[in-house]
């Protein structure tokens, strides 16, 4: 990981650190020139970083140069965002503003002493840097772009012994090669296992079916992780007697991590006319090449493809458009992101050896005995083994060979021993995956190098992954107008698409790493990461990473054996709740003497009782993670001090009574989640002020009127533009001046905001005044309109403003979920069967109301075009709904069983619930 993380910190310090230092400092001269003599220093050596990673494994010299270079990186870091800290720190001291310029702070006797203090720092860190430059006793090349190892080309040849257990994949792929009938379906690669999350910008080739009147061409991408035998199918298939009499022509080309056409060219017209082409000029080849497949049924293998851009394989794909119908293509790929673009028929995707399968190939790689083979011992432990390899046939035949003619003793030896080490050992199959980690550009390395903290078979959390990727500075924001959550959104679909991570669950957005990725995770890690499951054993000075456990002990002797690792950034739990034993004050104090330059600290479901005053030392703190401490009242107000502060996490702190009022200095944060705090009856004012929040799942406004101008007002959500995912806005009918107050919200300015709930607790027992408040409140309500969620709850209006009835459809284009309850006093609702996106809908507790306008007398098909679920509770005047023509749930709790005539085709309905009516004779006998 060393040889990753260097580039990463390099970046930052030349890209963002040394600027934001040299716009505070101003004109403080003796500073701002040790600030650019590093900067230019630092910029020297990010030139032959490229090759230094490259022979960081080869070089036992490199190696040390670069470990020595890469703590001074550190060390140089530290010390520019303790002066960017300092610098805010003093800012808010001196001012009653926010963000005013520092330069004009630092005046007379600050001045001097800010000078010396700074000039030392920096000077010490870059004298340290230059030697370490300076001792460079070997040549590194300047490299501007990375030169990607490649994989030994393949060829099309194998022996039909090798191929073990996959005859349904090899009749799958068989049966695709030889029907001629098979046409373009591009629509279905939206299969959701196997794209996941691939963005709709990148698209499949042209079209969803084969147009008659153009050349059709059929092509299948075989998709699976390193080691599989992806390839080894491929050429099972391309070497059948079957296949081979139904192609005219069959072409090999291996095309690794280099997509260059020309060469991809040429290695076909190699194979077509079986000699190497002659020419060099592309329109010559390109010639050459339809010549050579113009009306042949040829058979294409494009084998071990990395990486393809959409307009380029569009570009090949136009050449070769000239064969014969029946022509195919083949595509062993590790991403499904390459399949996506490439393919025009679902993906084969590639699973594991099966257990009888694994073992048999064991055994033929080990050339066992046939009475070694049948030998229930042998057997027992041959299936212990290849549990190990997780169908992997690469990891299978590693070990084979390792047991190559060895007795059953061995055998158990191995199995022991040697097995609980050989993911450690950089060779077989983690070599093989060592090739997918090595394709990776640095800022992808280090993130999931990073992942080696989880435990095996961890369900990680896409969101936490992201936070703590971003705390840990991990981010490169190449361009200042994108948000750095969406950069790191982007890096988690890169590791996801190139199968580091697998199982990815769409809907809590989870996913899981293969044992053997976790395997290569630690192997690259290295002493970077240290996993404390074990408090006993000592970690390593340089380690900058920890995870614990339930096993793990954080007091007394652990902290002593951490003594030396001073410089440790990450404290990560990763144990379950019940697991956890108490965390007292003390225990906390004592971390927080040892270990100040934490990034994260993550104290999740510890039972944290208090929160130690000394917090406040650790001011590089970037993400602290407090959830699920149910017995957590207070923080103190000295956390307050952690400028540098992105992501306070208090979900669950359930009797959590309120935030420290100095709020606003936080002037980091981007991440407030207070979600399950139901103590929490207010947030304090100032919050408006911290322009970098994106997530604040809950607006908490006070209950109590009296308290309104000590506490955040809807004012405060005026500048806070940038919020991300869900909002809930609470206690509306406190709001005094609705009018007034609804706009300053600006509510339509949150572009990203995806889901908004507004909820009304209201006090006033004059339904009259209620009524009119909430209209002219809801009213200068209206979101932006990329939202997609809305859920009203406890309006007490009796009509809806004109954005959510005359102009709902380009108001909220978006809609896909809408929820009603407790509008007790409405008669009638927008006209919602118009939302052309609308799959969920659920009202409760609307006793009044009768109708949905501009459906009363419609019974079109065309309303609720895209309505998916419907659930109505306890609103016994709403007899009559347009019926819904894809409806698949709908329950009925205490509704007008006339309702049930929503249904317009019963073969789509998977759910049925009707409750608490008391008749249904008007429902008919087909139900």
């Amino acid at each position: 990981m060393a040889e990753a993380v260097i580039a990463g910190i390099a970046g930052k310090i030349v890209t963002y650190l040394v600027p934001q230092a040299l716009e505070n400092v101003g004109k403080l001269w003796g500073v701002k020139h040790e600030l650019e003599v590093l900067r230019v220093t630092v910029s020297t050596l990010q030139a032959i970083l490229e090759d230094a990673e490259e022979q960081y494994h080869q070089s036992p010299q490199i190696k040390v140069w670069v470990d020595e270079l890469k703590e001074a990186f550190y060390d140089a870091q530290d010390v520019l965002e303790e002066f960017n800290i300092e610098a805010m720190r003093l800012e808010l001291r001196g001012h009653n503003e926010m963000m005013k310029e520092v330069r004009t702070f630092f005046s007379s006797s600050n001045q001097l002493a800010f000078k010396m203090k700074m000039s030392y720092k920096l000077r010490a860190v870059r004298v340290r840097i230059e030697a370490i430059k300076a001792d460079k006793g070997f040549h590194l090349d300047e490299r501007p772009k990375r030169e990607w190892r490649k994989r030994e080309e393949t060829h099309s040849f194998i022996r039909k012994e090798d191929i073990r257990g996959r005859d349904e994949d090899k009749k799958v792929v068989m049966e695709f090669l030889l029907d001629s009938n098979v046409q373009e379906n591009v629509s279905e690669l939206a299969d959701p296992e196997l794209v996941r999350s691939v963005p709709s910008t990148v698209g499949c080739c042209e079209s969803a079916a084969a147009s008659p009147s153009r050349p059709s061409l059929s092509i299948l991408p075989i998709v699976g992780i390193g080691g599989l035998g992806k390839t080894a199918l491929a050429q099972c298939v391309y070497n059948d007697d079957i296949v081979s009499k139904h192609f005219n022509l069959k072409m090999w080309v291996c095309v690794s991590d280099d997509f260059d056409i020309t060469k991809i060219v040429k290695n076909m017209i190699a194979c077509a006319k079986k000699k190497e082409p002659t020419e060099v000029a592309m329109e010559r080849l390109q010639s050459e090449l339809r010549e050579g497949i113009d009306g042949k049924r040829y058979l294409l293998v494009l084998d071990d493809v990395w990486n393809v851009e959409q307009e380029t394989w569009l570009s090949l794909k136009t050449l070769l458009l000239g064969g014969a119908r029946g022509s195919k293509i083949l595509i062993t790929t590790r991403l499904p992101l390459v399949a996506k673009i490439t393919g025009t028929a679902l993906p084969h995707l590639l699973e594991g050896l099966s257990e009888s399968a694994s073992l048999e190939l064991l055994m033929q790689m080990a050339c066992c005995k046939q009475e070694e083979i049948q030998e229930p011992d042998m057997l027992a432990i041959g299936k212990d083994i290849v549990r190990k390899c997780s169908g992997v046939p690469l990891a299978v035949r590693t070990i084979g060979s390792l047991l190559f003619k060895k007795n059953k003793h061995e055998w158990s030896q191995f199995k022991e021993k040697e097995l609980l080490n050989v993911s450690q050992r950089e060779d077989g199959i983690i070599s093989i995956l060592k090739l997918s980690y090595d394709h990776l550009p640095s800022h992808l390395k280090q993130c999931f190098a990073f992942c080696s903290l989880f435990p095996k078979d961890y369900e990680i959390q896409k969101q936490t992954l992201v936070d703590l990727w971003m705390a840990e500075g991990f981010i490169q924001q190449s361009n200042r107008g994108q948000h750095l959550e969406d950069i790191a959104c982007g890096y988690f679909e890169d590791l996801l698409w190139s199968n580091f991570f697998q199982d990815y669950q769409e809907d809590n957005e989870t996913c899981k790493m293969h044992d053997l990725m976790h395997d290569l995770a630690c192997l690259v890690a290295r002493t970077e990461c240290w996993v404390a499951w074990d408090d006993t054993k000592s970690i390593h000075e340089r380690t900058r990473h920890i995870s614990y456990g339930s096993t793990f002990n954080l007091r007394g002797e652990f902290l002593i054996s951490c003594s030396k690792a001073s410089v440790l950034r990450t404290f990560l739990n990763v144990a379950s709740y019940w697991e956890m034993k108490l965390m007292s004050e003390a225990d906390l104090c004592q971390l927080i003497q040892s270990f100040k330059r934490l990034r994260v600290l993550d104290l999740h479901e510890n039972n944290v009782e208090k929160v130690p005053r000394s917090i406040c030392k650790l001011k590089y703190l970037t993400y602290l993670d407090l959830s699920g401490n149910h017995k957590l009242k207070r923080l103190p107000n000295s956390i307050m001090r952690l400028q540098n502060l992105q992501t306070l996490n208090l979900e669950g702190c359930s009797v959590l009574e309120e935030l420290p009022r100095g709020i606003r200095k936080l002037v980091s944060l981007r991440n407030l989640d207070i979600d399950g705090c139901w103590k929490l009856s207010y947030l304090p004012n100032g919050l408006g002020q911290l322009s970098s929040l994106q997530r604040l799942a809950r607006f908490i406004l006070p209950k109590n009127k009296a308290l309104d101008k000590n506490y955040c007002r809807l004012g405060e959500l005026n500048g806070l533009n940038n919020i991300l995912g869900s909002l809930c806005i609470e206690n509306l009918g406190s709001v005094i001046d609705a009018e007034a107050e609804s706009k300053a919200a600006n509510l339509i300015g949150k572009h990203s905001l995806e889901s908004l709930k507004l909820e009304w607790s209201n006090f006033d027992t004059d339904d009259a005044v209620i009524g009119d408040r909430d209209e002219m409140l809801l009213d200068g309500l209206r979101p932006h309109s990329n939202l997609q969620k809305l859920r009203i709850k406890g309006y007490k209006g009796e009509s809806f403003p004109r954005w959510m009835t005359d102009s709902l459809v380009s108001s909220l284009p978006k809609l896909v979920e809408v929820y009603f309850s407790g509008c007790e006093r409405c008669k009638h609702l927008p006209p919602l069967g118009q939302l052309p996106h609308l799959k969920t809908l659920k009202i409760s507790g609307l006793t009044k109301l009768e109708y949905i306008e501009s459906d009363r007398s419609s019974t079109s098909a065309a309303s609720f075009p895209s309505l998916l679920e419907l659930e109505i509770n306890n609103c016994m005047k709403l007899k009559a709904m347009p019926p819904a023509p894809h409806l698949e749930r709908l329950s009925l709790y205490g509704a007008h069983p006339a309702l049930i005539n929503m249904i317009v085709d019963l073969n789509k309905l998977k759910r049925l619930v009707i409750w608490g009516m008391e008749s249904l004779e008007c429902v008919p006998e087909e139900y």
